[in-house]
C-alpha cells in the first residue's frame, strides 16, 4: 500500500449528496444507472454513472444519501459525461455496496 500525506488526502473532496433521479443506462458496457445527485448549494447537482444494479433497484435509490468524490474532472462513459465518482465497497462477489451515512446529514457535507 502506498502512503499518502495528509495534504494529499485533503485534496480529495468526498461529499455527501442525495440521489434525486435515476435512469437506466443501456449503452453502458456493464449494467449501470445514470444518477443525478444533489450536493447542496456550494457544489450543486452532479451526474454519475454507477454500476450498482446488482443490489439496488431504482425505487430503492430515490432520496438515498451517498458519498462521492466531487473534484475529479468529468469522465466520458460512452455517450454520458460522469461528473462525480460514487463510492462503494465490493461484496464477496465483487458487486458494489454503496457507502452512505447511517443518519441524514446536510448535502455537501465533507467526509473527514
Amino acid at each position: 500500500m502506498k502512503e499518502i500525506s495528509w495534504s494529499d488526502f485533503e485534496k480529495v473532496e468526498l461529499r455527501v449528496g442525495t440521489i434525486t433521479e435515476i435512469k437506466d443506462f443501456p449503452e453502458a458496457r456493464k449494467p449501470a444507472y445514470k444518477l443525478t445527485v444533489d450536493f447542496g448549494k456550494e457544489i450543486g447537482i452532479k451526474e454519475s454513472s454507477a454500476q450498482i444494479t446488482d443490489h439496488y433497484q431504482k425505487e430503492d435509490l430515490m432520496g438515498k444519501q451517498i458519498i462521492a468524490v466531487v473534484n475529479f474532472p468529468p469522465k466520458q462513459i460512452g455517450p454520458f459525461m460522469s461528473e462525480c465518482l460514487v463510492t462503494g465497497l465490493p461484496d464477496s462477489d465483487g458487486k458494489v455496496i454503496l457507502i452512505s451515512p447511517d443518519q441524514a446529514v446536510e448535502n455537501g457535507s465533507k467526509l473527514y
